[in-house]
């Protein structure tokens, strides 16, 4: 469990990306789908939508939200930029930071961390390898997410990885860390809490499948399993 109890782990966090198919209505036709699979299972599952559809998002369930990225920025002029008040004021549970299709460097990300923890936000930090999971770490944030680059989108999960989850464990301390890139089936997600994972940060396995139910349900019970 996270700070303030509000993520129970292990959790499977789907991340909508900017897919066609949630997007708008279909964002929260979605994660209605998403919270009434947590109902049916029992299993700890979150979302994240794109900001523009996280308030709409937020009001329509009550599983945890959060963002997809947040600015290291206070009040003031700074135009385009993600405010992290206004993030929190949407109703969202917290935010990714640093995932590979938004990466930021490393002081950027120190700061967002930090503005995450000043207004209550969970702060969820991807690493694209076991020396930067080592690295955010140091940090102190919510939760960690090893994605490695390479394999995002793909057919090979990081669950073959066994070594690399197994070093990034290690090097993220009393961290929970999640994995994500290439997870599609129940035995990913088998594999990857038996490796010491707290969970996963999947996307395409879920949202381009084409019955997003019967696939989510799959991974949902074997979070249970």
């Amino acid at each position: 469990m996270t700070r303030g109890s509000m993520l129970e782990l292990p959790v499977i966090v789907v991340n909508f990306k900017n897919y066609e198919q949630c997007y708008g209505r279909r964002a929260v036709e979605l994660a209605r789908l998403v919270e009434a699979i947590a109902r049916e299972t029992g299993a700890s599952l979150a979302v994240a939508p794109n900001n523009i559809d996280l308030y709409r998002v937020c009001q329509a369930v009550a599983i945890p939200v959060f963002a997809q990225h947040v600015t290291d920025i206070t009040f003031g002029s700074y135009t385009g930029h993600v405010l992290p008040e206004a993030v929190k004021e949407a109703g969202a549970t917290g935010t990714l930071l640093n995932h590979a299709e938004k990466a930021r460097d490393l002081q950027t990300v120190r700061r967002a961390v930090e503005r995450c923890r000043q207004v209550g936000l969970l702060s969820v930090v991807c690493a694209a390898s076991m020396e930067q999971s080592g690295q955010f770490a140091a940090m102190r944030p919510d939760l960690l997410a090893l994605e490695p680059p390479e394999l995002i989108g793909g057919e090979v999960s990081v669950t073959t990885q066994r070594e690399l989850l197994a070093a990034a464990v290690a090097r993220s301390g009393t961290v929970p860390l999640l994995c994500g890139a290439g997870v599609r089936s129940p035995h990913d997600v088998h594999a990857a809490l038996e490796l010491g994972m707290r969970g996963v940060l999947l996307s395409s396995g879920v949202v381009l499948a084409e019955n997003p139910r019967a696939a989510l349900t799959g991974l949902a019970r074997a979070v249970n399993a």
